[in-house]
């Protein structure tokens, strides 16, 4: 794909609570299908860890995360974001301040985890995953294209500033 609008990737934190599951299926993707315009990152506000079951849903894909680890955004302070996009409704709602011009954008997604607590086995729970994966996916097609207006307008023209 390309970028008629900027010749820079546009940089993207995705951020979640535990950056253990949705955030991480979102920079997967992103790394997977649009590396040539994204820079992709996870974060989350409260970091804890990998889920296996997200790791091994992206697997089953073609997409593999298990090299992730979690991470909180304090992690990530050398980054100047173009987009923090929140992927959960706890992260939207205690979103940190980003320095700089990062755009605030809110994705929801539902927590897989949440989803098949009931689940008694793996196989129970990996249909949730799965969804939530390929809704992900489906966000992460629309990038950066979806982004890119709601970008400031550089003096000169279009674009993203540089970092």
């Amino acid at each position: 794909m390309t970028n008629e609008k900027t010749s820079e990737k546009i940089r993207v934190l995705f951020l979640c609570t535990g950056n253990s599951c949705r955030s991480q299926m979102a920079e997967g993707w992103a790394k997977a299908l649009r590396a040539d315009s994204v820079e992709a990152y996870s974060a989350g506000t409260s970091p804890h860890g990998m889920n296996r079951l997200a790791i091994e849903a992206m697997r089953e894909a073609g997409v593999d995360i298990s090299g992730h680890h979690s991470k909180h955004p304090d992690d990530l302070a050398h980054v100047r974001f173009d987009f923090v996009v929140t992927v959960c409704d706890a992260a939207h709602e205690s979103c940190p301040a980003f320095p700089g011009r990062a755009r605030v954008v809110h994705a929801g997604f539902d927590d897989p985890p949440r989803l098949a607590k009931d689940a008694k086995t793996d196989d129970e729970a990996l249909p949730h995953y799965r969804r939530v994966r390929d809704e992900i996916r489906t966000f992460i097609e629309t990038l950066p294209d979806a982004l890119l207006p709601l970008l400031p307008r550089a003096s000169g023209g279009g674009g993203t500033a540089p970092p």
